[in-house]
């Protein structure tokens, strides 16, 4: 990790390309450092100016003294290189680059960046940029940016921390926490990444004891590896790293390699990977911000059930609608909840999760603490979210007072959060910051409390858990590995195959045949015919000796005409299995992300509907079968309609086979299981076919 300090905290400062004209980027950065009472030296180049502000300026970097902290280069891309140099040999520590044209721009703009990022290395320099606003270290007083930054108060304020490679968007994320009454650290734009990258202000804020949590807004991902093990010890922390990332639709991908330089990876691998890490992984802004808020203020979301306290029965409905849809669960109230439920409120309530308590708060204000103390006693619930219809003025004045007053009596240990029904209600500002000071998240819309308290959930949720069983070495040749060689190889690691074996000739391929037994299946081997089918190189059902003959000259005869420069190795013979259930099972060593599984059924299901899920390779058994089950057609697994249940522990076992060989053998760049027949519970499962890559 490069040493940040002398960019996010710089005891000097110097604007390459100040101004006096208003709006201008150099202007700009003045302005906030004069606003924010920046007490460090500020230096100023400009070579047509004496003087800017009262401030001297100096015609050259030459001209500086050696050993100036951060430099901020207001100055356009032509002029960018030459700058960072003479910065490197003045002995200035790190550099700020506004400029865009760089990677994003084409063959010159990559080299003109990789010579930025060689200068950087040679002389031990920290490089923000190119491309990127800037970054504003609120808790230091430092805005190193030409977007005018609000001088905050962090005292007594939860805050967090933000990291975004697109800079309009730090700005646009830090606006939205600003509004919630949320505190921020530090906000910084990586923009291209020359010569430093998100990772590098993750690892920071980590170590940031005022940093409660970290919000992120990332195109790619330059460092996989670092920021997965940067994801793991923020999580051993207790802080949330809360990520957008951009880039399920083909259309993203491409916007992202134009934007920022980077070229857009598999979303779904990425997905993947960074919540078994312990990143919460959200799909929207609003969600971005919504998440943070909950994930600093008030208590931390536990695994379990939510209660929901309300004032309408067809909000009632609305919520169970949306709580199946978004998978948050609604525990009934039973036992003595639901006897301390009954005492506590009117005859004409009927007890339920959610609950309407009807208009009678408005002459009972204290049915909200009432109510509220079974269901923080009650441990099936984690949540309680307060569903209210606030109308008015005079309206709110009835029911605030009484539930911040109830949550100051009753202290909860579980987050409690406010959800307006009616967005736009003139609630006064000062019962939405005495929530707020107390620990309660206010959100003006319900489904966006639901969907943030579901984020949280799903963390809460997770097993992360690692497999403890050994890793497998594979010796492998390098390239494509044919099905009969690959066989060979994953047949002792564990992987479940049918009986049979390679034959080079006709008569082999009969003694193979006595062995196994008719009927048998011989399929053609060459290296490059991964697709058997297609040039007719599978025959089914061959009965006896004499077919098996005939089939041979056939399958020979069938290849010579799809291509006659095929030159195949011989067949593998293998004895007829009974239909079951198929699945397509595949693994792949990602050279940025590492090991990771796809499991789904197979035939035309998995492009159909794909239906397919993303495996870390070291899942436990148990969070192996519970991601099967997590399939669109996963009901299939258990038993649907009359059909037997499926034999999902022999599935698991098989992936989790398939990634110690993964974690054993990085060479392997994929292997491809398809189809894999799962059978009946307890008559395990069969791969038909298999394929590695190797390097």
């Amino acid at each position: 990790m490069p040493d940040l300090s002398r960019l996010l905290t710089p005891r000097s400062v110097v604007i390459v390309g100040a101004s006096s004209t208003p709006g201008a980027l150099g202007n700009s950065v003045l302005r906030n450092l004069e606003r924010h009472g920046y007490a460090g030296e500020i230096h100023l180049i400009n070579p047509k100016r004496d003087q800017i502000g009262g401030r001297p300026c100096l015609k050259t970097i030459d001209e500086l003294p050696h050993g100036i902290d951060a430099a901020v280069l207001a100055v356009p891309g032509p002029a960018v290189l030459p700058a960072v140099q003479a910065l490197a040999e003045r002995g200035v520590g790190a550099a700020i680059i506004f400029a865009a044209g760089f990677a994003e721009g084409g063959e010159e703009g990559v080299a003109a960046q990789a010579e930025v990022a060689r200068i950087a290395a040679e002389h031990g320099m920290v490089v923000e940029g190119p491309n990127c606003l800037g970054l504003v270290n609120y808790a230091a007083g430092v805005p190193l940016t030409f977007v005018e930054a609000p001088v905050l108060d962090l005292k007594d304020k939860p805050a967090a921390g933000i990291v975004s490679q697109s800079g309009a968007m730090a700005v646009v994320l830090g606006t939205m926490l600003m509004g919630k009454g949320l505190g921020i650290t530090l906000s910084v734009s990586t923009g291209n990444e020359a010569a430093s990258g998100v990772e590098d202000y993750v690892e920071h804020l980590i170590g940031d004891p005022a940093t409660l949590a970290i919000g992120m807004i990332v195109e790619q991902f330059r460092k996989p590896a670092r920021f997965l093990a940067l994801a793991e010890r923020a999580r051993a922390a207790g802080k949330h790293i809360v990520l957008l990332h951009p880039g399920t639709s083909n259309a993203a991908r491409e916007s992202a390699a134009t934007h920022t330089g980077a070229m857009a990876g598999d979303w779904q691998l990425m997905k993947a990977k960074v919540e078994r890490a312990g990143v919460v992984l959200v799909d929207s802004l609003e969600a971005l911000g919504d998440v943070l808020e909950l994930a600093v203020r008030g208590k931390p979301v536990r695994k379990g059930g939510t209660a929901v306290l309300t004032e309408s029965g067809a909000f009632k409905a609305l919520t169970l609608d949306l709580a199946e849809r978004i998978g948050l669960d609604l525990p009934a109230m039973a036992g003595e909840t639901a006897a301390a439920m009954r005492t506590a409120i009117p005859d004409f309530i009927p007890v339920s999760n959610p609950m309407d308590l009807t208009a009678q708060a408005l002459v009972d204000p204290d049915l909200y603490r009432r109510t509220m103390i079974p269901l923080l006693a009650d441990g099936n619930f984690s949540a309680l979210v307060f569903g209210i219809i606030q109308t008015d003025e005079a309206t709110s004045a009835r029911k605030f007072p009484a539930i911040i007053d109830a949550v100051k009596a009753l202290q909860p240990e579980k987050p409690v959060i406010f959800a307006g029904l009616d967005e736009g209600a003139p609630v006064p500002a000062e019962y939405i910051d005495a929530l707020r000071t107390i620990g309660i998240t206010y959100f003006p819309s319900p489904d966006r409390a639901f969907r943030a308290l579901r984020h949280l959930g799903r963390f809460a949720e997770r097993d992360f858990e690692r497999a403890g069983a050994a890793s497998v070495t594979v010796d492998l040749p390098s390239g494509v590995i044919p099905e009969y060689r690959a066989k060979q190889l994953l047949a002792p690691a564990g992987i479940p195959f049918p009986a049979g074996g390679f034959a080079k000739n006709a008569e082999e391929a009969r003694a193979v045949a006595a062995r196994t037994g008719y009927p048998v299946a011989i399929k053609a081997q060459a290296a490059a015919l991964s697709h058997k089918s297609d040039a007719g190189g599978v025959i089914l059902n061959i009965a006896d000796d004499a077919a098996l003959d005939a089939a041979w000259v056939r399958l020979h005869g069938n290849i010579a005409a799809y291509d006659a420069g095929i030159i195949v190795e011989g067949a593998q013979v293998e004895a007829m299995g009974r239909r079951g259930v198929e699945l397509i099972i595949g693994a792949r060593n990602d050279p940025d992300w590492g090991p990771v599984i796809l499991a789904g059924f197979g035939g035309v299901t998995a492009e159909l509907l794909h239906d397919v899920r993303l495996l870390p390779a070291d899942l436990t058994h148990a969070a192996i079968v519970a991601e099967l089950r997590k399939l669109k057609q996963g009901a299939l697994l258990d038993g649907y309609r009359g059909s037997p249940a499926l034999d999902v522990d022999a599935v698991a076992r098989l992936i989790s086979d398939l990634g110690r060989v993964l974690a054993g053998t990085p060479s392997i760049r994929e292997i491809d299981l398809n189809p894999v027949v799962v059978y009946p519970r307890g008559e395990g499962v069969v791969a038909l076919d298999a394929l590695i890559l190797a390097d």
